[in-house]
């Protein structure tokens, strides 16, 4: 059930994406879905009753591979999350630049516009 609500969030993402005309709303749209594929990554390293990865000495070495949730998805994430802020910026930045030529965050009237 939760792939499916992580699912939809994602299709909420795209929405904003491809279905706005407002820059702004392009942008939290594109968050969205971004937030969206770091909780699925999340959850497919999820295990029920799982335990954190970190062995210690004299922890049996059998039992801790069968309760450590996996530890590579939350690395993808970690990395995920500083790329998305950082193309966040980036997309804020060339708006606010957008802004200030045009006049409007509007892409129709953007393209209609010369110069």
């Amino acid at each position: 059930m939760i792939y499916i609500l992580c699912f939809v969030l994602f299709a909420v993402g795209l929405y904003g994406i491809f279905c706005k005309k407002n820059l702004i709303k392009i942008i939290l749209g594109f968050m969205i879905a971004d937030y969206a594929l770091n909780l699925f990554l999340i959850l497919l390293g999820y295990k029920k009753q799982g335990i954190a990865p970190i062995l210690s000495k004299g922890q049996n070495l059998e039992k801790f591979a069968k309760t450590a949730v996996d530890p590579l998805p939350q690395a993808l994430v970690l990395t995920s999350i500083v790329i998305g802020l950082a193309i966040t910026a980036l997309f804020i930045a060339i708006a606010v630049r957008i802004y200030e030529r045009y006049g409007t965050f509007d892409i129709t009237k953007i393209r209609k516009l010369k110069g």
